[in-house]
């Protein structure tokens, strides 16, 4: 029985081979920083008010000029089709169906067109890096405008590649690699593996069919991409894409108030509080502990969207109460894929949903526009979340 977000991690654990599923779970090294985003919401309480009409709740929202039904978006993450085939059609097609928006990765294995076509446009976000090649780079950009886009989502957070030691330990390569080892496991998840044969072997699709690969085999574009990431971006560069992106802009990965005034600034949108999920750099923050700072400091200039450990629909109140406009979640659209395809992504929107209207039933605060600092108590960690970070590591090694 599915009830929650942990339930639908438990389903794709079962269902995906180590490889992949390590893939989609794991940080980097010692995944201090993936550990901490779970815990850092228990050092928030509510305070909750009583004698409040709360006989309709409201989670509407609206986020860049477009109307949602829920604050939680669906982030981007590369491969997705390696959790089940035409992944990214499928979540964008569930986010769409419960009134929320997908961001589509540069990484990913659809291509832009592929998902484009498959949902409206003003439904999808494109995450863009900026590469070495600038001329990929322009061209990304002009084929998401072409495709309908709604918005632009520039990764500004991995300069460098993050080391996860899960997938060196499983030999974790793109596409996977066949060993005996790999094999066996995908024997046993037989599920995934048919899934697989029903589908072309995956690769970046939106690197497919441009001519800048020598070889179009999945080895040779991975090999390919691997070394257009451009450790030498800077705020010029950004300005360049501004020149070129006439839509909203957003910055993904700040993590200081000092880089938030300046994007601002810069002329973006919209700002997401992100660490990249624990997967890139060890040690930052936990990403609601980065939130207050960054909001304050740009002083309402940019939407604030909050990405970093929300499991729960009363992880999303928290955000928002600190002033987050939106909440993504990664993994556990990928879990969810991983557990029932598209149905799966639904049902999660669905129970984080259900979550939020409940919490904000039970605070007295009906509407998302009532949420601010003070529905939350900030208390110094509990001696049991200091217990939780030796379980949570235990339970994420297993």
């Amino acid at each position: 029985m599915i009830v929650n977000l942990e339930d639908l991690r438990r389903h794709a654990r079962r269902r995906l081979p180590r490889a992949i599923f390590d893939f989609v779970d794991g940080g980097a090294e010692d995944e201090y920083t993936l550990r901490a985003n779970r815990l850092s919401f228990e050092k928030y309480a509510f305070r909750a008010r009583a004698l409040v009409d709360v006989s309709q709740c409201d989670q509407s929202t609206t986020l860049l000029g477009k109307q949602l039904s829920t604050p939680v978006l669906l982030a981007p993450a590369g491969l997705t089709g390696l959790v089940a085939p035409r992944g990214e059609v499928l979540a964008a097609r569930a986010a769409a169906n419960k009134g929320t928006l997908f961001t589509l990765s540069t990484m990913s294995v659809c291509s832009i067109e592929e998902v484009g076509a498959a949902v409206p446009g003003s439904s999808l976000w494109f995450q863009l890096y900026v590469w070495k090649d600038r001329g990929i780079t322009r061209a990304l950009m002009e084929r998401a405008k072409a495709a309908g886009y709604h918005a632009l989502c520039l990764t500004v957070d991995v300069p460098a590649m993050g080391r996860r030691e899960r997938d060196s330990r499983n030999g974790f390569t793109v596409p996977p690699r066949i060993t005996l080892f790999n094999l066996l496991d995908a024997l046993m998840h037989l599920r995934w593996g048919l899934w697989m044969l029903s589908a072309p072997r995956p690769t970046f699709g939106n690197f497919v069919g441009t001519g800048k690969v020598e070889k179009e085999d999945a080895i040779s574009v991975a090999s390919f991409t691997n070394k257009q990431f451009d450790p030498s971006v800077t705020w010029a560069d950004l300005e360049w894409i501004r020149s070129l992106w006439s839509g909203p802009l957003l910055l993904k990965g700040i993590s200081c108030g000092e880089d938030a005034r300046l994007a601002v600034q810069h002329g973006v949108e919209g700002l997401i509080v992100s660490n990249h999920g624990g997967r890139q750099l060890d040690f930052l923050p936990a990403a609601l502990d980065l939130l207050p700072e960054i909001v304050d400091a740009v002083e309402g200039r940019a939407e604030i969207i909050f990405d970093g450990g929300i499991r729960r629909g009363s992880d999303v109140v928290k955000a928002i109460a600190l002033g987050a406009r939106a909440c993504m979640v990664g993994r556990p659209f990928l879990y969810a894929l991983a557990s029932q395809g598209q149905a799966g992504v639904e049902l999660m929107l669905d129970l984080l949903r259900v979550e939020i209207d409940r919490t904000l039933a039970l605070i007295g605060r009906p509407r998302l526009s009532q949420l601010d600092r003070s529905a939350l108590r900030f208390e110094e960690r509990p001696r049991a979340a200091e217990k939780g970070l030796e379980l949570l590591a235990a339970n994420h090694m297993k």
